[in-house]
């Protein structure tokens, strides 16, 4: 199949609900943000900040490993 659009593959295929499922809600120093569990730590996915200083703290952008024994609260 071709598909000849400007719709973005993501809305076309859209990523599977199991997916979402290994995401949860934290807070890290503060900080809200969405992180995936990754063994005993936890990779950032996104920061849910509305300070622009916490999106240039280069130890929490998208994709960094946080451990989860220091700062770390479940936001419900």
């Amino acid at each position: 199949m071709i598909l000849h659009t400007t719709v973005p593959l993501e809305l076309i295929f859209p990523t599977e609900l199991s997916e979402y499922e290994k995401q949860e809600y934290i807070t890290y120093n503060g900080i809200p943000m969405i992180v995936e569990a990754m063994g005993e730590e936890k990779r950032v996915i996104r920061i849910l900040s509305t300070n622009p200083e916490d999106y240039l703290n280069n130890s929490i952008m998208p994709g960094q490993m946080i451990s989860i024994n220091k700062g770390y609260d479940i936001m419900k």
